[in-house]
């Protein structure tokens, strides 16, 4: 197999309940059938890999023939001779799950555990794998991420209580919060409330969050979107107690070109929004709220990372037109790169992938070169040649007007 040094991909479509009807067919210019497109797979998940055009294989495929040549000795010795991250288009309609994702050492051992005892499933560990996420805006996305701050929740819920007459479950959320380690205390209570508790104490909380929304009152301008927000996510899983869960979380309304970073432990949830989202090679998800699917309450406050996090954005770095949001794990960097028609000269320790988000790019790479329109994507393998020794990086020239996002491991 000789595919070119660069090689078009065309991406796999992802229908889950949870996706917009509208924004990826939008993007993509296709007309909107009615039904949920959740996600653009641009990658080797073997699950959904993505096609190389020219070549008449998939990704997964095209990287196996030849994995040095592919990603690169450096990846290969790092990650395997796999892809070590999947790039994505996201676009939520509807809330999606809160969950929980693990730490590589988690993930191994409860992977391990989980088989050794022999139970026939359903398993909370589908592989052996961490799955580190970052999501950088196309459209305002709204979601929930990491704990607020205890003493911010508890002037979050006195506003609440402050709307009607006192919530007695809010009430005791308070006091949960309150008590050693408040915050494990409180996600853990809320999680093992009795079925008939939980949904009285949903439509008590749903309530008085529209009351606030509504009201003039001072507390209002502070809490009311995130209010709003607990209201949203009711109305997409009535009764259920991920809306209260929510009151513990930070929300974030992201604007384009700004991202959030989930690490291992942390609790989060998309809620609305288009964006570029990349991870790490994993289907590892613990859920905690929003779902009909199983949750295993021990297992997540084993894997939960109760500690606050004060600003859930992650900060990129580089220059205006060069954003890189480079994370504290390896197997991923995302880089966002707005084109003025000169030539962008684009590096990276392996492979790349990029996928144009706005305008028009020319991707050249070697003697290769193709075009991209929005929503398109290309491959650019770490060696060009088999004949050529590894280089240090791989070097991509861009040019054009319009926004391209790059995907590589990272440094």
């Amino acid at each position: 197999m000789n595919p070119p040094a660069v090689v078009r991909l065309k991406g796999v479509i992802r229908h889950y309940r949870w996706g917009s009807t509208t924004a990826i067919p939008e993007l993509l210019g296709i007309e909107p059938t009615g039904e949920p497109v959740a996600e653009l797979w641009l990658g080797a998940h073997p699950d959904d890999p993505a096609e190389v055009v020219e070549a008449g294989v998939c990704l997964d495929e095209l990287i196996a023939s030849d994995p040095v040549r592919m990603l690169g000795a450096g990846s290969v010795e790092r990650f395997g001779p796999g892809l070590p991250y999947l790039l994505k288009l996201l676009a939520a309609g509807r809330a999606l799950s809160i969950q929980v994702h693990p730490t590589v050492e988690q993930a191994r051992h409860g992977y391990v555990q989980e088989r050794a005892n022999g139970a026939p499933g359903p398993y909370n560990y589908q592989d052996k794998n961490h799955k580190p996420e970052l999501l950088c805006a196309l459209t305002p996305f709204q979601a929930l991420c990491g704990f607020r701050a205890v003493e911010q929740t508890r002037q979050y819920l006195d506003a609440l209580n402050g709307v009607g007459e006192p919530i007695p479950g809010l009430v005791q959320l308070a006091a949960e919060l309150n008590s050693a380690d408040g915050l494990r205390a409180a996600f853990s209570w809320l999680l093992r409330l009795p079925k008939p508790q939980a949904q009285q104490l949903v439509a008590d909380v749903v309530a008085a969050c529209a009351a606030l929304v509504a009201s003039d009152e001072p507390s209002a301008d502070q809490w009311g979107r995130a209010a709003a927000a607990t209201v949203l996510a009711a109305s997409d899983f009535p009764g259920d107690i991920g809306a209260v869960v929510a009151l513990l979380l930070n929300f974030v309304e992201l604007q384009p070109g700004e991202a959030i970073f989930l690490a291992a432990g942390n609790v989060h949830a998309y809620l609305r929004g288009l964006g570029v989202e990349i991870m790490a090679n994993s289907d590892n998800v613990l859920r905690c709220g929003l779902t009909s699917k199983h949750i295993d309450v021990e297992e997540l406050l084993r894997i939960t990372d109760f500690s606050p996090l004060p600003d859930p954005r992650w900060s990129p770095t580089g220059t205006s037109t060069e954003r890189t949001f480079a994370v504290p794990v390896p197997d991923f960097a995302l880089t966002e790169l707005t084109l003025d028609g000169s030539v962008t000269e684009v590096s990276a320790p392996s492979a790349v992938i990029l996928v144009c988000t706005e305008g028009s790019a020319a991707v050249e790479f070697g003697d290769s070169q193709i075009l991209l329109a929005v929503g398109e994507a290309a491959f650019i393998p770490a060696n060009a040649t088999p004949a050529t020794p590894a280089p240090p990086t791989t070097s991509v020239r861009l040019r054009g007007k319009g926004t391209v996002f790059s995907a590589t491991t990272g440094r």
